[in-house]
């Protein structure tokens, strides 16, 4: 018996606050960031989005994300394995995880990795900084990073 499996591409990953799915399947994503912006004493994160996107492949597969601190040893997040199934290079698959109140316990670079039947597909950075009283108090809150 052969496989016929053919491991798809990672299209895309991106984070966002929300994503909402119309009638026709199409996906609203809401808040996209590359960072985040945490206010003093509250290292919480309530509500995070994980959309990936793969296409040109053939089989099943499973998907694991992960969150890693800047230390690049600490696990902030794992979500839990996600199916994809792609009959074809002209079918897409596309998943979403939601990540609630993630601890990030450090300001720094994060790093979001998407693994596909355990091998490292794609690495990229989430941006973590934390706003001082200073700002606060000046009213100048800085934009995500």
């Amino acid at each position: 018996m052969s496989d016929d499996r053919i491991q798809p591409d990672l299209q895309s990953s991106l984070i966002c606050d929300d994503v909402r799915q119309e009638r026709n399947g199409k996906f609203m994503l809401i808040g996209i960031f590359d960072g985040l912006v945490q206010m003093p004493n509250t290292p919480v994160c309530s509500r995070l989005c994980l959309v990936n996107r793969w296409c040109c492949g053939n089989g099943r597969f499973l998907q694991r994300s992960r969150i890693v601190a800047p230390d690049d040893v600490t696990v902030v997040a794992e979500g839990q394995p996600v199916p994809v199934e792609l009959h074809g290079d002209m079918q897409v698959s596309t998943s979403v995880e939601v990540f609630l109140n993630l601890e990030f316990r450090q300001s720094g670079i994060h790093w979001i990795e998407i693994h596909l039947d355990q091998q490292l597909k794609m690495r990229y950075p989430l941006h973590v900084r934390r706003v001082t009283q200073e700002e606060l108090k000046s009213g100048h809150v800085p934009p995500q990073v």
